[in-house]
């Protein structure tokens, strides 16, 4: 019975077009034999610039690592055509399909799952597997194009080591910035950009007026959040059009081939053969510098209250900031806000820890919750879930094993993910980890003040969707104003 929903897998490793001729040349000749074979081909599924021999290393079903390919295409072909949802496989070649042997077993397992096999046909005639002869000889031919590719690996490998060694560029890939993409010969308006942010970090920088070199300490220079939000106003372009971040200035000024150094997978191996764009030694001091924020910024969550106020303006959520009077919350513009509406920390977290507090304290409340957060239904639904996925780690395992088939594991694996959904859904819809910690206090005042900031937030949302802050009435003065926190109805 010939093939009335087959699935047209077309690939190709490097585009570097970038306009999917060749994806686009493999479909047409794939059509075309599906003409001539009388197939219907309902779905064409593309893996355009995509390796089907690179590997990397990804966590199992089982809970373990190891190295696989990533081919989503290839799998959803797979998985389609083991469901019955497609009924036969065409593409150009063999090794369009499988350049690794691990994956042609997968798909000869799905292909010998039925009775008569799944057909599987290829426009180069080098891919079948309706018989013991044509599947020895995928296997024989996979093997022998996953050795060409090692090959051609270590070959370009040996290259960029020689590359490195001689200080030359390495070709290919994006375009570094302040760099042209062809000679790494450089770009002087960026040039500029990357000595100005290297004196801004330094605390050095000519381009500050008397009023804001007064705000910058010396010893500490600008702050990464800074120098992006002016380069933003500015509207100094990235290389690849994205905003400025404290991140992408971190990541483009302490590149070693900004110093005139060539770096080979993360190691410096000697000088360039282009001139650098900020001297070693200053460049040097700059990466110090950053260095020595690193050891000193502490990343967690202090200004509780972010995401959980919102902006009565623009609807944007406020966020911590640090504000010429203190601590405060405000809708950055920096970060898509309108800048309008902004609230001093010490008082906006005093009023919604009052309110918390209140709350938590009516004892029908506190009841109300506590049957929220621990019931039957609650506990069923968690032995389940760890019924489930232990049962999940037993079948991956088996599965490794050979002892069940891969049609047989991905039934079984569907049945019980849907399970797991289900139950998670149903423990996130409970009352969170922070407020049941809370609820199982004996002094629920006691029990906030022992919780984490990002806990407290947590509390926080779980029983309001959060606040609505109103514009500061000036005409009251500089007396805080609870009533401009307003309670967001869910």
């Amino acid at each position: 019975m010939l093939p009335t929903r087959a699935v047209l897998l077309v690939r190709i490793s490097d585009d570097k077009a970038g306009d999917g001729g060749g994806v686009g040349r493999q479909e047409e000749d794939g059509r075309a034999l599906a003409d001539r074979l009388g197939w219907t081909i309902a779905e064409v599924i593309v893996e355009n610039d995509t390796s089907a021999y690179k590997r990397r290393r990804v966590k199992l079903p089982d809970g373990s690592t190891a190295l696989r390919t990533v081919r989503p295409g290839f799998r959803a072909a797979i998985d389609k055509l083991a469901s019955g949802e497609r009924d036969g496989l065409l593409a150009y070649d063999l090794d369009r399909v499988a350049r690794d042997p691990r994956d042609l077993e997968d798909l000869i397992d799905v292909v010998e799952s039925r009775k008569p096999h799944i057909p599987v046909m290829s426009v180069t005639g080098s891919l079948r597997l309706d018989d013991d002869s044509g599947i020895a000889m995928a296997r024989i031919m996979v093997t022998i194009a996953n050795k060409s590719s090692r090959d051609t690996a270590r070959r370009v490998t040996r290259k960029h080591q020689a590359l490195a060694a001689e200080g030359k560029p390495p070709g290919g890939g994006y375009r570094g910035y302040g760099f042209t993409a062809a000679g790494h010969e450089p770009i002087e308006e960026e040039a500029k950009i990357l000595r100005e942010i290297a004196a801004r970090i330094l605390g050095d920088w000519d381009g500050w007026t008397p009023e804001q070199r007064a705000q910058v300490d010396p010893d500490m220079g600008e702050s990464l959040n800074s120098i992006a939000a002016d380069l933003e106003r500015r509207k100094v372009p990235t290389v690849t059009g994205a905003p400025w971040r404290d991140r992408s200035v971190r990541s483009v000024v302490t590149k070693p081939s900004v110093a005139g150094l060539r770096e080979y997978r993360g190691e410096i191996v000697g000088k360039a053969v282009w001139a650098p764009i900020v001297p070693q030694e200053r460049w040097e001091q700059v990466r110090a510098r950053l260095a020595g924020r690193n050891r000193t910024v502490d990343l967690t969550l202090k200004r509780w209250l972010t995401g959980v106020l919102r902006c009565s303006h623009c609807g944007h959520r406020l966020m911590g900031w640090q504000g010429n009077n203190g601590p405060r919350y405000w809708c950055a513009k920096p970060h898509g806000g309108c800048g309008k509406i902004a609230v001093k920390a010490v008082f906006a977290e005093g009023e919604v820890q009052r309110q918390v507090l209140e709350l938590l304290g009516q004892d029908d409340v506190l009841r109300r919750l506590r049957t929220v957060a621990d019931t039957e239904v609650t506990d069923e639904a968690r032995a389940e879930l760890a019924a489930d996925e232990e049962q999940l780690k037993v079948m991956a395992g088996m599965f490794a094993r050979r002892e069940i088939s891969f049609n047989e594991y991905r039934e079984g694996r569907t049945i019980i993910q849907q399970r797991i959904r289900e139950s998670r859904a149903l423990l996130t819809s409970r009352a969170p980890r922070a407020l049941r910690r809370l609820l199982d206090a004996e002094d629920v005042a006691a029990g906030w003040e022992s919780l984490a900031p990002a806990d407290r937030r947590e509390v926080v949302l779980s029983l309001v969707p959060g606040y609505d802050v109103l514009p500061h009435d000036r005409s009251a003065g500089n007396r805080f104003d609870p009533g401009r926190l307003v309670p967001i109805e869910a």
